[in-house]
């Protein structure tokens, strides 16, 4: 008998990659779409979708069948403009709080909640599971909604029996990114990009990702975070692979911080009157400005989580580009 599955976020970035390896492997899966959900990538995927909104409780109990084998919660928002915190609190905070509540009605035997790197706060240390957690980052209103949402996934663990395990992506590039690092790629196409952060970190593989999920249902300890990070890699060095890619010029070294952080607070200013998203967020600028390695071996010797050549990634990352399009 087929492994049974609810996703929430299947249209997205991640959740599309692991909806189409949920379904090559035969799983049956329900996954919740919005009406305005781009469906271009899933579209086609045996797969039944269900209209519905995280942020709506009933349409999610409504949408989730019973006795599931694994729900895999990848929803979320990952904005970060202050213009978007309300918005925000509701599809991370809110949303998971629906998801986790349904999944315990509905009796499903484990939950996979997508979460990420960023809740431990700027740490200068190598990242591990075990680190203190850091409030630093708090002001960032996707920090601290993706936390809270990590929090309700732990009570319920603890106070109502769902077996439940969270995976925290670092950097993701691959296959089926639109609006991520996609958007430096284009403006380095184009010959657009304004500058480079000075930041970096680890880089992941979102196939590796999505496969992580699957192997989180089958092998994952209830109740434990995954880090899934990948090659430790400076920005600088994203930008000057794509452009040797797409033979492209690309500025020779990083914009200064102290820089990036006045023009995010200029946008800002102006965003606050015009009520449009700006390039640079002051979160944003913090955010692309740190440089945050990762250990990732717990994820490597239980999930078989596996690392990708960046060079690599961005070459799969354009060529899957050219064919949508994006790079005419």
């Amino acid at each position: 008998m087929s492994l049974r599955a609810f996703v929430t976020g299947g249209s997205g970035f991640v959740g599309s990659n692991l909806l189409k390896q949920l379904c090559q492997a035969g799983w049956q899966v329900t996954a919740l779409v919005r009406d305005t959900s781009p469906m271009e990538d899933i579209h086609n995927l045996d797969a039944t979708f269900v209209n519905g909104d995280v942020t709506d409780a009933n349409s999610v109990l409504a949408a989730m069948p019973a006795d599931l084998d694994a729900v895999f919660h990848v929803a979320a928002s990952t904005s970060i403009w202050s213009g978007n915190n309300l918005a925000q609190r509701r599809i991370n905070v809110d949303g998971t709080r629906h998801v986790v509540d349904a999944a315990i009605r509905r009796n499903a035997k484990r939950l996979i909640h997508t979460s990420s790197f960023v809740v431990w706060g700027f740490h200068r240390d190598v990242l591990q599971e075990t680190s203190p957690r850091l409030e630093n980052a708090d002001w960032i209103n996707y920090v601290r909604t993706k936390f809270e949402a990590e929090e309700i996934v732990r009570e319920a663990v603890a106070n109502h029996g769902l077996d439940a395990v969270i995976l925290n992506p670092a950097h993701i590039l691959g296959p089926g990114d639109r609006h991520n690092w996609s958007r430096v790629i284009r403006m380095v196409h184009r010959n657009r990009l304004p500058g480079v952060p000075p930041g970096g970190g680890a880089f992941a593989d979102v196939r590796e990702v999505a496969r992580a999920h699957i192997n989180a249902f089958h092998n994952g300890r209830g109740g434990e975070n995954y880090l899934l990070g990948g090659p430790d890699t400076q920005f600088i060095d994203i930008v000057r692979m794509t452009g040797k890619l797409l033979k492209r010029k690309v500025p020779a070294r990083p914009t200064p911080s102290w820089l990036l952080k006045i023009i995010a607070r200029l946008q800002a200013m102006v965003a606050a009157i015009t009520r449009k998203e700006p390039e640079i967020t002051p979160e944003g600028a913090a955010m692309i400005t740190r440089h945050i390695q990762c250990d990732s071996s717990k994820a490597t010797a239980e999930l078989d989580y596996r690392f990708t050549a960046v060079d690599q990634l961005l070459a799969d990352t354009c060529r899957w580009m050219r064919n949508k399009g994006m790079l005419n």
